[in-house]
C-alpha cells in the first residue's frame, strides 16, 4: 500500500481562514447555541470560519443560527435549506466540505459541543509539524439527560491509527476530528452511504496516519431522541454498517485495491450473518463451505486437455 503524505499546502492570506469548522444541524433549537459557543470560544493564533448547514429545521434552529451569524459575520457562514435534504436521501456534509476554505477541517454536529478552548490550536499545531499525519482526534464523553455515559473510545482505540487502519474505517469520535482539507468529490460508490464518516476516514487514510491527542479535554456527545445515529435500533445500525461496507468494497474494487476490497467483503459477510436468523446462518455457512470445497477441488484436480 502506498501512502501519500501531504507535503504542500495552499498559501493562506490574512483574509483566508486556516481552518474550517463544519457543523450540520437539524432541529437543534435546544442545543445549537452551546455548540456555537464552543466554536467561538476557541483560542487560536490563526483565523477560522464556521460553516453551519440548517437542513430545513421545523423549530427555532434557523433563527438561532441567523442571530449568531449576525453577531459574528466574519466567522459564521450560515447555509439554509427550504426542503430537508436528509429525507431526500442527500447528505449535506460533502457540500460543506466543498465550501470550506481552510487548509484544515474540524467537524461537530449542532447537538454536540467542545469543552476545550485550546482544542483547535493543539490539533493544527500538530498537523502543521507532522506532514505524515492526515488527521487528529481525541476523547469524547457521551451523555444524556441522566448524566454521563462514558468515554466513547476505549482500550486500543485510544491511540494513533495507521494509514491502513484509517482506510479500514477505524472507529473514531467524529465530533473530535481535525483533518487536512483533501476532499473534493466523493467517489460515486460512496455517495449516499449511511455512515459517511466511516467513508471519510477511509479516504483520508490514503494521505497519511491519524494522531490521538489525549491532552485535549473530552468533547461532549449528546444522546437524545432526535439523534440521527445514536438512537437508531441495533438492527438499523447493523444495516447502515452493512450498506457502508458494501459501498467501500465496490469503491476499492474499482480502485484495484485487492487488500481493502477483500477486507470490506469480509465485513459484509460478517454483518450479513449477524442480520439473519440462526437457521439462515446455518444454511449460509453450509453454502460457503460447499463453495470453498468446490473451488479447492477445481484447483487441486488438473484440467483435462
Amino acid at each position: 500500500m502506498t501512502v501519500t503524505p501531504i507535503t504542500t499546502a495552499p498559501v493562506i492570506s490574512p483574509d483566508t481562514p486556516l481552518l474550517s469548522i463544519v457543523c450540520p444541524t437539524f432541529n437543534h433549537e435546544d442545543f445549537l447555541a452551546q455548540a456555537l459557543d464552543g466554536f467561538i470560544a476557541q483560542r487560536t493564533t490563526f483565523p477560522y470560519e464556521v460553516l453551519v448547514n440548517d437542513d430545513a429545521s421545523t423549530d427555532g434552529t434557523a433563527q438561532i443560527l441567523a442571530r449568531y451569524a449576525q453577531r459574528y459575520p466574519g466567522i459564521i457562514r450560515p447555509f439554509y435549506h427550504s426542503v430537508n435534504q436528509y429525507q431526500q436521501g442527500k447528505e449535506c456534509t460533502p457540500g460543506l466540505f466543498k465550501e470550506a476554505r481552510g487548509r484544515y477541517i474540524a467537524y461537530c454536529e449542532g447537538d454536540d459541543y467542545w469543552t476545550d478552548p485550546h482544542k483547535l490550536q493543539i490539533q493544527v499545531d500538530f498537523l502543521e509539524s507532522h506532514p505524515d499525519y492526515v488527521m487528529t482526534y481525541h476523547d469524547a464523553m457521551a451523555f444524556d439527560i441522566h448524566g454521563e455515559r462514558g468515554i466513547q473510545l476505549q482500550g486500543k482505540l485510544r491511540r494513533d491509527a495507521s494509514a491502513l487502519e484509517l482506510q479500514k474505517g477505524r472507529q473514531l469520535s467524529t465530533l473530535t476530528v481535525c483533518f487536512r482539507n483533501v476532499f473534493h468529490e466523493l467517489p460515486p460508490e460512496l455517495v449516499g452511504a449511511p455512515l459517511g464518516d466511516m467513508c471519510w476516514w477511509s479516504l483520508l487514510g490514503a494521505h497519511g496516519k491519524g494522531k490521538f491527542l489525549g491532552q485535549i479535554k473530552p468533547a461532549k456527545y449528546r444522546v437524545h431522541p432526535g439523534g440521527i445515529f445514536s438512537m437508531r435500533s441495533k438492527k438499523r445500525k447493523l444495516h447502515m454498517s452493512l450498506h457502508t461496507c458494501s459501498a467501500l468494497a465496490n469503491y476499492y474494487h474499482r480502485q484495484g485495491n485487492q487488500v481493502l476490497y477483500e477486507y470490506f467483503l469480509v465485513q459484509v459477510f460478517a454483518l450479513s450473518l449477524a442480520a439473519i436468523s440462526p437457521l439462515q446462518k446455518l444454511q449460509a455457512l453450509m453454502l460457503v463451505a460447499r463453495n470453498v470445497s468446490v473451488n479447492l477441488f477445481k484447483r487441486l484436480i488438473p484440467t483435462a486437455t
